[in-house]
């Protein structure tokens, strides 16, 4: 049996709109490079709809719903949100390359890295960009085809990071990519996903009134 069809939407569209949006980034025939934090936070908004009905909504202190009526959502949402920033603010420097394999990044980032630091030198997957105050690691997700630049250690150069994606979007914008064969399979998946919360929602309204009393009615 379906769970009820207002929770199931709460919980499946942000997750179908995180689909579409990778979907379409891996459709694309050019590499898409993002920071660590804004990915952190795009899988934070991806998992806020399970997260608001399953663990949220189960440890919601019951002073605080009694008190605050049904802006203790509000609340939790803030929390939550805060709890993701936070993260965001604790986690290592990172870049992310979506759609481009390792081999393919490698050359672009060597090239990068001979441009904005003379003393750049590499060892394996190693990357040391001593005068940048850059020291990372590629991290490789093959079934994705997305490379991570990964800070190692914990003395880092903000601005030199900045600087590094900076150019290195600038010298990915002439490459061109196969786009990822996955990523019709992704699209598809998250359409799904839409499709079937909101139609069932659509379809039961009686369900949903229901729904929306046991959440906001104390």
């Amino acid at each position: 049996m379906l769970p009820d069809p207002l929770r199931l939407t709460i919980a499946l569209i942000p997750l179908a709109s995180y689909g579409l949006l990778i979907g379409l980034v891996n459709a694309r025939r050019r590499p898409f490079l993002t920071t660590g934090g804004a990915d952190l936070a795009a899988l934070g908004a991806a998992l806020s709809g399970l997260i608001l009905v399953g663990p949220i909504e189960l440890f919601r202190p019951e002073a605080a719903s009694a008190e605050f009526g049904s802006y203790v959502w509000l609340f939790l949402l803030v929390f939550y949100w805060l709890c993701v920033w936070l993260a965001v603010l604790l986690a290592k420097p990172r870049l992310v390359v979506y759609n481009a394999s390792i081999d393919e990044l490698r050359p672009v980032l060597a090239e990068t890295a001979r441009a904005i630091d003379p003393q750049a030198r590499w060892a394996g997957d190693s990357l040391a960009l001593p005068t940048l105050g850059i020291q990372l690691h590629l991290e490789s997700f093959d079934l994705m085809r997305n490379v991570s630049l990964v800070a190692s250690g914990g003395s880092q150069n903000l601005a030199g990071w900045r600087r590094l994606a900076g150019e290195l979007y600038q010298r990915l914008q002439p490459l061109r990519v196969t786009p990822n064969p996955r990523a019709l399979g992704i699209l598809l998946a998250a359409l799904i996903l839409f499709v079937a919360s909101t139609a069932h929602m659509l379809t039961n309204p009686q369900h949903v009134a229901q729904a929306m009393q046991e959440i906001f009615t104390y």
